[in-house]
């Protein structure tokens, strides 16, 4: 769809009730995205939202399962699947390779070169 099939609206957002402009450009950015459903909270209380869940997040310190290196993820790692630092996992991720998420043998921890 071209930004001309689309329109400034104004919304109001359900926790601080204010209103805001949903542009024409971010309804195009929605539709391409697959998203059906207008935005309900305004910029400053999505923003506040998102701070507050990444505040809240507990993180756990992790011996990634293939270089080794020492990391913290935000999530409690389980037993039956490999766990990555953040540079391997944006390898696996990019290079196609295994994917980060695939069940891994349970094995000895990686040898960590001095």
């Amino acid at each position: 769809m071209q930004s001309s099939s689309f329109q400034d609206q104004t919304l109001v957002c359900r926790d601080c009730n204010k209103q805001f402009t949903w542009t024409a450009g971010e309804q195009e950015f929605y539709a391409k995205k697959g998203f059906n459903n207008a935005p309900t909270r305004c910029p400053d209380c999505r923003a506040k939202r998102k701070a507050d869940r990444l505040s809240s997040r507990k993180m756990t310190e992790i011996t990634c399962s293939r270089c080794g290196a020492h990391d913290t993820v935000p999530f409690e790692p389980r037993g039956d699947r490999e766990v990555l630092c953040k540079k391997c996992f944006m390898e696996a991720k990019q290079g196609g390779g295994v994917s980060p998420t695939q069940p891994v043998a349970v094995s000895e921890e990686p040898a960590v070169e001095a």
